[in-house]
Formats: C-alpha cells, sequence, structure tokens
C-alpha cells in the first residue's frame, strides 16, 4: 500500500516535534513575569485546552487615544465534555470561574463543550486546575489531536443510545493524548511537587505517545455520534462520523462517514469546506478499531507542509473514496463492508419539554449564540444557578449551543419554567423559531481571526429578520441561519439553510440552499454584503419562497431548486426596500 512521502513540514510540525510531548518553553514562560506567551508556545498551549488571545476592543480604544500596538492578552479556556455530558456541580463550577477568573461569562460551543473568556496568564493554571478537579479536562479540547467527540444529548431512555454514548466515551479514552506534560504543568502542587491525577492526563511512566507520536496530527481531527433521525450534532461536518444504524431498537452497527470540515481560506483555492462521504459499515464491536484505523491513516499520509490543506477532507478528496478506504482496511486488518442505505433524516434541536421514557422529562432551553451572562434585562447566569441549586437535573450541551436540563420530575417542571421566567429568560416556547435555529461563532473581540462581528451581530439581524418574517406570514418557518466573523467557519454556516461568513468589516458573505439535515453544502449567492443589507436581502428571497415554494419544501431545498442565477434575477426585480 501506500507510503507516506518525504516532504517539507511547516514550521508548526517543528513545534510540536521539539516540545518533548507538549511541554516545550511552557513551563519556563508560565513562571516569567511576561503576561504572554512566546510563539512556539502558543501553538503548543492549544493542545492543552487554551488560546492566546488580546481584546480587540481595548486594542481598539488604545488606538484612539494614541497608544500604539497596546494590547490587554487574555485566554480562552476550552473543557472538553464528551457528547456534553455533566452535572449540574459541574456546571456551577464553571459558572464560579468565569466570576472568579474570567470576564464573568460562560459560553457553550459549538462542540458541546464550554469556554472560559477573559482568563489572565497568571490565573491559567488556577483555571485548569479547578476544572481537572471538578473531574473535566481541557486536554485535548483544541491542538492538533482528536478533539471533543459529539453524541447527541437527548437523555432518552433507550439502548440504541446508550451505546452510542458508550461508544463516545471509548472514542474520547482511546484517542487522548498521554503525555504526563498536562499534569507537570496544571496539576502540580507548585508547594509539594506532587501531581494530582484527575480529569486529564495520564499516570506516569508514558513519555511517548503511542498512536498519535512526537508530531501528533497534521491538523485537529474530530468525530461525532448520531443517529439517521436526529443529526443533531452535524454529522457531516465532522472528520469522522458514526451514523447508528438500527432495527426494532437493536443497533446493528454505523455507517462511517469521512472527510468533513468547513474551514476555507478565501485566497487559496486549494481550500473548501466539504460534507463528509460514506465509506463502510462498522459493526459495533469493530466501530472503535476503524477510528483508530482511520486516524492512524490520517496522521501518516495528512499534508504536514501546508496546513490550509491539512484536515482529512483534503486526503480523502486527493485520494478517492476507494483508495482511501483500502488504506484504512489494512491499517483495520481486515475488509469493511459497504455502507448500509441508512441515511440522516431528521435534525432535532430537543428544545421544549420532552418525556425522557424513564419516567422523568428533560427541557431543553434556547441559549442564543451559546452565552451565558446577566445583564440587567436578562439573568441567565443567575437562572441556572438557582436551577442547579434548587432542582439538581443533569446537564446536557447541545451542537448549537444550547442547554438541556435531564431527570426533571413532572412535579417540578414548573418549578423551572418559573425560575427562568423570574429572571427574565425568555422560554424556548417563547423563543422564534428563526432565533432558535441561529447560531453564531464568538468573533469579535476575544478571536484574533475573526475579520468582522458575529455574536454581537446576530441577535440585532434576527430581531430584524423576525418582523420581516411575520409580515410575509413565515414566522414558524424552519430553516437554519449561521452565521461566523471569518471563513474558518466554526459555528458550521457552509451546510446551512443560510450562512453568513465574515469577509470584510460588517459586511459578510452570504450563502444559501443548506439544509437542515445537514448534509448539503450550500452556494454563494452574493459576496461582500454589507450587515445592513442582509436582512433586506434575506426578505426578497423570502417573499419568493412564499410565492414559488412547491408543498413541504424547506428554503434550502427552494434555493437548490432555484439556483442562483434565478435567485439574482428575482433579486433584481423585486428587491425588499
Amino acid at each position: 500500500m501506500s507510503e507516506p512521502k518525504k516532504v517539507k513540514l511547516s514550521p508548526i510540525e517543528g513545534i510540536k516535534t521539539q516540545s518533548q510531548f507538549l511541554r516545550g518553553d511552557i513551563p519556563d514562560e508560565l513562571a516569567n513575569d511576561s503576561d504572554h506567551f512566546g510563539k512556539a508556545s502558543i501553538q503548543l498551549l492549544k493542545f492543552h485546552g487554551t488560546y492566546e488571545q488580546d481584546d480587540r476592543d481595548f486594542r481598539m480604544q488604545a488606538r484612539q487615544e494614541g497608544q500604539k500596538a497596546a494590547k490587554r492578552y487574555i485566554y480562552m479556556v476550552r473543557t472538553r465534555i464528551p457528547g456534553g455530558r455533566l452535572t449540574a456541580d459541574q456546571l456551577l463550577a464553571h459558572l464560579d470561574l468565569g466570576d472568579d477568573l474570567g470576564e464573568s461569562t460562560l459560553r457553550i460551543t459549538s462542540r458541546q463543550g464550554l469556554q472560559l473568556h477573559g482568563i489572565v496568564k497568571d490565573n491559567l493554571r488556577e483555571t485548569i486546575r479547578r476544572i481537572n478537579a471538578t473531574e473535566l479536562t481541557t486536554l485535548g479540547a483544541c491542538g492538533d489531536v482528536n478533539r471533543n467527540v459529539m453524541c447527541c444529548p437527548a437523555p432518552v431512555a433507550d439502548p440504541v443510545r446508550r451505546q452510542m454514548q458508550e461508544l463516545t466515551d471509548q472514542i474520547t479514552q482511546h484517542l487522548a493524548p498521554r503525555t504526563p506534560a498536562y499534569r507537570e504543568l496544571w496539576l502540580k502542587d507548585p508547594q509539594t511537587g506532587e501531581k494530582e491525577l484527575i480529569g486529564g492526563g495520564e499516570p506516569d511512566g508514558y513519555d511517548v505517545e503511542p498512536l498519535y507520536g512526537s508530531r501528533y496530527m497534521p491538523r485537529k481531527f474530530k468525530v461525532g455520534v448520531a443517529l439517521p433521525e436526529d443529526n443533531c450534532i452535524d454529522i457531516y461536518t465532522q472528520d469522522l462520523g458514526f451514523l447508528a444504524v438500527h432495527r426494532d431498537g437493536q443497533l446493528l452497527g454505523y455507517n462511517v462517514i469521512v472527510g468533513g470540515g468547513m474551514g476555507v481560506t478565501p485566497a487559496n483555492k486549494k481550500t473548501f469546506p466539504a460534507v463528509g462521504q460514506k465509506m463502510c459499515f462498522a459493526k459495533p464491536d469493530q466501530a472503535l478499531a476503524v477510528a483508530e484505523a482511520v486516524v492512524k491513516v490520517q496522521r501518516d499520509f495528512g499534508n504536514r507542509s501546508n496546513r490550509k490543506v491539512a484536515r482529512l477532507k483534503y486526503l480523502v478528496r486527493e485520494w478517492g473514496m476507494e483508495r482511501f478506504k483500502a488504506q484504512v482496511e489494512e491499517y483495520f486488518g481486515a475488509p469493511l463492508a459497504d455502507p448500509d442505505p441508512a441515511d440522516v433524516q431528521v435534525h432535532d434541536d430537543h428544545m421544549g419539554w420532552a418525556d425522557q421514557g424513564d419516567g422523568c422529562w428533560f427541557y431543553g432551553l434556547n441559549v442564543e449564540n451559546g452565552r451565558i451572562k446577566d445583564t440587567d434585562q436578562v439573568q441567565l447566569k443567575t437562572a441556572l444557578r438557582e436551577i442547579c441549586k434548587t432542582l439538581s437535573p443533569g446537564i446536557r450541551l447541545t451542537a448549537h449551543q444550547s442547554i438541556l436540563f435531564t431527570g426533571i420530575a413532572e412535579a417540578d417542571k414548573e418549578k423551572l419554567t418559573q425560575i427562568l421566567q423570574r429572571h427574565g429568560v425568555r422560554t424556548t416556547e417563547e423563543t422564534s423559531t428563526v432565533r432558535r435555529w441561529s447560531m453564531a461563532c464568538v468573533a469579535w473581540p476575544t478571536c484574533g481571526l475573526s475579520i468582522t462581528e458575529s455574536e454581537r451581530a446576530l441577535p440585532g439581524i434576527m430581531d430584524a429578520l423576525e418582523v420581516e418574517l411575520e409580515k410575509l406570514g413565515l414566522a414558524d418557518e424552519l430553516f437554519t441561519v449561521r452565521m461566523t466573523g471569518c471563513p474558518n467557519g466554526c459555528a458550521r454556516p457552509y451546510n446551512s439553510d443560510v450562512g453568513l461568513v465574515g469577509k470584510a468589516k460588517d459586511r459578510y458573505t452570504l450563502l444559501l440552499g443548506g439544509r437542515v439535515q445537514g448534509n448539503r453544502l450550500n452556494f454563494i449567492y452574493k459576496d461582500l454584503v454589507p450587515r445592513a443589507q442582509v436582512v433586506p436581502e434575506l426578505a426578497t428571497i423570502l417573499a419568493y419562497f412564499k410565492q414559488d415554494r412547491q408543498e413541504n419544501e424547506s428554503l434550502g431545498d427552494f434555493c437548490t431548486r432555484k439556483g442562483k442565477e434565478d435567485l439574482l434575477a428575482w433579486s433584481e426585480k423585486h428587491a425588499v426596500a
């Protein structure tokens, strides 16, 4: 079979190889008086679950005041939470960390994790130590390794979902980094020198990575587990997906999907977003070994000279599925069956009340863009504290940045609703359909890659879009709107009905034609659309949709059927002022 090519490695490959398994200069730089790290350490810190950033609002203010290159360095710290499952106490601990060491907010990610923002360098060790004290970890939440494994979070009592959650945990453990550097850096008691082993790391003796080696993966790697009738984790956007195939309550196995990924560099024609492709069918007892084999193929053959084309999707495209599958089979050690006909059909966001099937209920609360905070009007953070302390529910995080409260007794349903309403929190039932199915990345001011606003811009766009939908009689129409501040695609904008991708300051690429099911890419409708024109542009398309849609046709299907040229021709004649 194929042998890895000898190529000139990118600089980051050198940083990883020379880091002594992710240590590098981090120990010395943690101890110095600087408020930031060196370039090599910035790359290595990602593996430990943190990104160095600077407050761009502060930078802009300083510039306006005549201070050149003034930066306030801060850190985002991300917790890895497989399948988005955690306890009320673990959520409370993260809320406390946000108040004690961060910027007093917490953010649910689009991969079912949690992010703290505004951590300063001197508080990094304490932040990570306290996360591990809750029996969670930040190790592998970022960096060139397998990241948080996603799985449908709905706590429905059935054996298929239980086995999916078990696979999620098995993949998480099997593909986790083994380096003891994490424990040495963040969990060692500075006074005694003793090393705790709580949420992350492996026992002493591991100074090599049995799976990853000294160079780890060529790029980040993402895995998800889903159901055909419930693709809430967007399985076609994952590097590696396991779609459960089941009949009569029995899990038969998984359709293995490879090569999804959202990031793109517009100036680089070799880059593109992609939805995954079915590779094979794996029995339940084969799934973990297949996951390892796919990782090994990407480890050995993924592009290590150009990080822009280093994701698995580029290897699958370059080789074709036949060659890629053959290489996976060689690493797996046996032929793999062809995929089952089963495919995604529905995306259930799990919002509102639902019966768990075990005598309890769960409630899905829409959290706009995942941001948990208190304002003068809405005290969401305070409401969550009260719910966690008084009802002690299970907590599940969704891939749409929202939250499920699980294990709620019938007698406590009204209590939960009253707590939300008392704190001014809009319940899911009071949330418009378009807002409920919208999502934005963090973007400005903390993400260094963002070109323009996203999280802070989308709520205003939703306000205006709600008005237009009401006028058109389409307020209950279900379609996804996803917005990012740059083309990296963290909020998965390239397979949504409507995608908004930051292209220049307050200007966006407007994409149309994806679908709620998540298995089709959208297309560029218009580029460099000013923020103020986004809703008028969409209102024109929605008016056309209302007039010319076919029975039960979704907005994304309508746009795909009509095509770009037809939509543009209509827009030129019927633009909504």
